[in-house]
């Protein structure tokens, strides 16, 4: 037989008993559908998680610092910098030379009328700090004169004005988060730290004090996962922090070795951050990134996928038995049409592609009508949870997008994993019904009523 002579007699055949085939479809559409949202809300779940993260700070960076608080072997030093730049994988290093182990603070405005009690300074490659991930939010980066500096993203609320009594003399940023945490519009600082010259004075252990005069240039995003100073913190570039610490050592009663606080190392994706900081452990040195985070809740992720995805396939398989019921039911009618088209000099093997590719098209039919009414079913719960229909919440429901937080995502694949998982299921559950149909005797087959 010909291959178009066998589509003929498939449609033929399923078309034959409507509300039975229709039956069996819809048991294929119920599971496929059950298959694919259970695994999209998963998808969400871990799509919620990525992005949280990413919120938290940038997940290619790691964070390197020495054995011993500096003392032993494995110094960060320009060697070590050089040894890391050489590793697999990585992008860039750029060193960070912190002022914590002294007294920082912070003037503003005529008469030193702003101050701040507290900083975290740091000094970075300004060169490096765009490929390091660093978002600027407003300005100029740092462009290699002396005294520039990058404003962390609420620095200026880190000022109190002097001239005010105590207890007012401050603006709490925190009180534009309401009770259910969302955020409101910020409250305007005292003074904007772009347009205000900025002193810098480090009072060292012998208790003289270095000032350092800055221009602040810009302000970066804040991400904790590159350090505190891109919140309520100043950035300067590594040849003034180098110059600034010189001169507090210079002043100091303790003479210490130089080297770097610390070294932030950019790797080139999230899939070489855990072989990479096994190759700087084994160096000697000690690692922090934000992998430690990401791995639990992407195991956790995928688990809660597997298990929504076994429920799903439950429904599938229980769909698989109905094909089955219909495809027995379906030899027993037809023992004497398959005896004839024996005795006609028909194939064994077309008879059972035949039976296969009716239980392979009602497995199709059921698979494309449940991942079409999957897709409907994700976009109505991604709107109902993004507050309604709208033009816009319907774009961010289908595609999602920055600050979308989507319950269900089906991608294309799963789609397509849908749509041949149910053809499979369908062939699978065809298969002992074929072979039963091929091995009834001809004879037999064409004597039977």
């Amino acid at each position: 037989m010909q291959q178009r002579d066998l589509l003929r007699m498939c449609v033929q055949n399923l078309l034959r008993r409507k509300a039975r085939t229709l039956l069996t479809v819809l048991g294929v559409l119920i599971g496929c559908c059950s298959i694919v949202i259970m695994v999209s809300i998963g998808i969400g779940m871990k799509e919620n998680q990525e992005r949280l993260l990413r919120e938290m700070g940038d997940l290619t960076i790691i964070t390197v610092s020495a054995t011993q608080g500096g003392h032993g072997k494995s110094k960060l030093d320009d060697d070590a910098v050089k040894k890391l730049r050489g590793l697999a994988g990585v992008t860039e290093v750029t060193p960070r030379l912190s002022l914590e182990n002294y007294t920082v603070k912070l003037y503003a405005g005529a008469g030193n009328r702003y101050a701040a009690d507290w900083s975290t300074v740091a000094g970075l490659q300004g060169s490096s700090l765009t490929e390091m991930g660093y978002t600027l939010l407003s300005g100029s980066p740092l462009g290699g004169k002396a005294g520039e500096a990058l404003a962390g993203q609420y620095l200026a609320y880190s000022f109190k004005d002097t001239f005010r009594p105590e207890g007012s003399n401050t603006v709490d940023r925190w009180s534009a988060y309401s009770a259910d945490g969302k955020a409101k519009e910020l409250p305007p600082p005292y003074f904007d730290p772009m347009k205000t010259p900025v002193t810098l004075v480090v009072e060292t252990d012998s208790g003289q004090k270095v000032t350092m005069p800055l221009t602040v240039t810009g302000t970066v995003k804040e991400d904790y996962n590159k350090g505190p100073e891109t919140s309520e913190g100043l950035i300067l570039d590594l040849a003034d922090g180098k110059k600034l610490l010189e001169q507090i050592r210079s002043l100091s009663t303790v003479r210490r070795a130089f080297a770097y606080s610390s070294l932030l190392v950019k790797v080139s994706g999230i899939s070489q951050v855990a072989g990479t900081e096994d190759q700087i452990k084994k160096l000697g040195y000690n690692t922090s990134s934000m992998e430690s985070i990401r791995k639990p809740m992407e195991k956790e992720a995928r688990q809660k996928q597997l298990m929504l995805g076994g429920l799903g396939a439950i429904s599938l398989f229980v769909a698989a038995l109905g094909i089955t019921n219909t495809m027995i039911m379906s030899i027993s009618e037809r023992t004497k049409e398959i005896g004839i088209m024996k005795a006609l000099g028909c194939y064994v093997r077309d008879i059972r592609r035949l039976f296969l590719m009716e239980a392979g098209a009602i497995g199709l039919l059921g698979g494309l009508a449940g991942c079409v009414l999957s897709f409907v079913i994700s976009v109505i719960v991604n709107l109902v949870s993004l507050g309604g229909a709208s033009p816009g919440n319907l774009a961010g429901a289908v595609l999602g997008g920055e600050g979308v937080t989507r319950i269900s995502v089906i991608p294309l694949w799963l789609m397509a994993f849908g749509i041949v998982f149910s053809i499979v299921i369908g062939v699978c559950s065809g298969y002992y019904p074929a072979n039963r149909a091929v091995r009834i005797p001809a004879l037999e087959a064409i004597k039977s009523e």
